[in-house]
């Protein structure tokens, strides 16, 4: 039970030194030094080569082991610092006293020496040291720069004069561990109006030149003006002529264009009744041929009616009358009296109907024959060929109107093997309706038969 207790004992003392240990390793950033002092002394090599002893160790940026007990860990920034300068009046070379206001960028030199140097003189005072000692060593630099040089001298050649101020401060800089990235002259002013009046005769005679060629070139601008007036004034009119021209023109393309348009349209109008037309012939032709077959379908049905009819007639009378000959002969013949007496006046009764019916029809035939005269006349612009047409629809109904009065015959009894009645019928329809081509040629000069031979022909 005691050794795994002083196991745990053991890792938990490990653990405790193993933080301890890591929670030394100190961290700077880049723009830091890590300055960690002890009792071991290192040897550093001045620029002149002397050897230094040094009892502190340096790190720029990262990081390194603290010993708590005999090292000791600060940090020195290695931003840049800026720093403004203002002098009080100085005398110039030539004795004009004037106030300049200049600005540097200064900060510490991460060489090996010059850093130790630095780290000497700024570890305790850090950014707010540097500030104080750059801005001293500056304006005496300044003043001292001034006194060299003539006010011309000065504002003409700032470069020259940041160049100068640049080299006096370096000793000084350097024995600090400093260095300054930059330098620049921002103004200069003086008290007694000296550079007031050495601008004044610049200034007049640049106003003087400014007002020579301000009256040049307003002299330039009207002659300008003038001339840009005459040239716009040309291009109005011609963009005028154009624009005339142009919708002359577009008028002329339209007027060309309505044209065409009614062109195309009269076109498809003639074409549209073309189609029309033949649209109706087809539907006619269709319609014909229904009714055609419903009147061939109706008269197959009337023959299987008189058949099954004259079969009914063979089963239930003839065939029982012919058992009961001898007792009903008489009966017999005086029915069959009856019968054929009936037959013969309905039959005279339907001639004389059909043949006033198709009297009638004739009349009509002609009275319509008439009328489609009348109306050939009022369109006279009709060609011949649409005549043709005309009259051609109307043969089928002209037809259909003749043969009616048949269709109307619901029952025809023929008694012995004599059919001169209804051939009779037959034969006076078909004689009417064969003088139908004389009469429309009679009344319109056209000749039917021809022009279905030619419409035959063409299809």
């Amino acid at each position: 039970m005691l050794l795994p207790f002083l196991i745990i004992l053991a890792l938990l003392l490990v653990a405790v030194l193993l933080f301890f240990y890591l929670k030394q390793y100190k961290k700077v950033s880049p723009n830091e030094v890590l300055v960690i002092s002890s009792k071991r002394k290192y040897t550093i090599k001045a620029p002149d080569g002397t050897l230094k002893q040094i009892g502190y160790r340096f790190r720029v940026g990262g990081g390194a082991f603290i010993n708590p007990f005999t090292e000791k860990a600060e940090t020195l920034p290695l931003e840049v610092i800026n720093v403004d300068i203002k002098t009080p009046e100085v005398l110039t070379g030539e004795g004009v006293p004037i106030i300049a206001e200049a600005s540097a960028q200064v900060r510490i030199n991460t060489e090996d020496y010059p850093l130790t140097l630095a780290i000497e003189q700024f570890l305790g005072s850090k950014s707010d040291g540097i500030k104080t000692v750059s801005e001293t060593i500056l304006e005496g630099q300044v003043r001292a720069v001034i006194g060299t040089m003539t006010v011309e001298e000065i504002y003409k050649n700032r470069a020259g004069f940041a160049e100068a101020v640049e080299k006096a401060v370096k000793d000084d800089f350097d024995r600090l561990g400093l260095i300054m990235i930059s330098f620049a002259l921002k103004d200069i002013s003086d008290t007694q109006g000296y550079l007031d009046a050495l601008s004044r005769p610049k200034i007049a005679l640049v106003k003087r030149d400014a007002s020579v060629a301000q009256a040049e070139a307003d002299r330039d601008a009207a002659i300008q003006s003038a001339q840009a007036k005459k040239e716009a004034e040309i291009a109005r009119l011609k963009a005028e002529a154009e624009i005339a021209k142009a919708m002359w023109e577009n008028e002329a393309k339209k007027a060309e264009s309505q044209v065409e348009v009614n062109r195309k349209k009269a076109h498809a109008d003639s074409a549209y009744e073309i189609e029309r037309f033949k649209i109706a012939q087809v539907l006619k032709k269709e319609e014909h041929s229904v009714k055609l077959l419903e009147k061939n379908n109706a008269i197959q049905l009337e023959e299987l009616e008189i058949q099954r009819k004259e079969k009914e007639l063979e089963a239930n009378v003839l065939k029982p009358a012919e058992a009961k000959k001898i007792q009903i002969q008489k009966e017999a013949e005086a029915e069959s009296f009856k019968i054929l007496e009936e037959a013969k006046a309905k039959a005279e009764a339907e001639k004389f109907a059909t043949e006033a019916e198709v009297e009638k029809k004739f009349m009509m035939g002609k009275a319509e024959a008439e009328a489609m005269t009348l109306k050939a006349k009022a369109y006279q612009n009709y060609n011949e060929a649409a005549i043709k047409q005309m009259v051609l629809d109307i043969l089928p109904d002209l037809a259909k109107a003749i043969a009616e009065p048949l269709s109307r015959v619901e029952k025809i009894v023929i008694i012995g093997s004599d059919a001169q009645g209804t051939g009779k019928i037959t034969k006076g329809i078909s004689d009417i309706i064969g003088q139908v081509p004389e009469v429309v040629e009679a009344l319109t000069g056209i000749d039917i038969k021809k022009a279905i031979k030619e419409k035959l022909e063409k299809q």
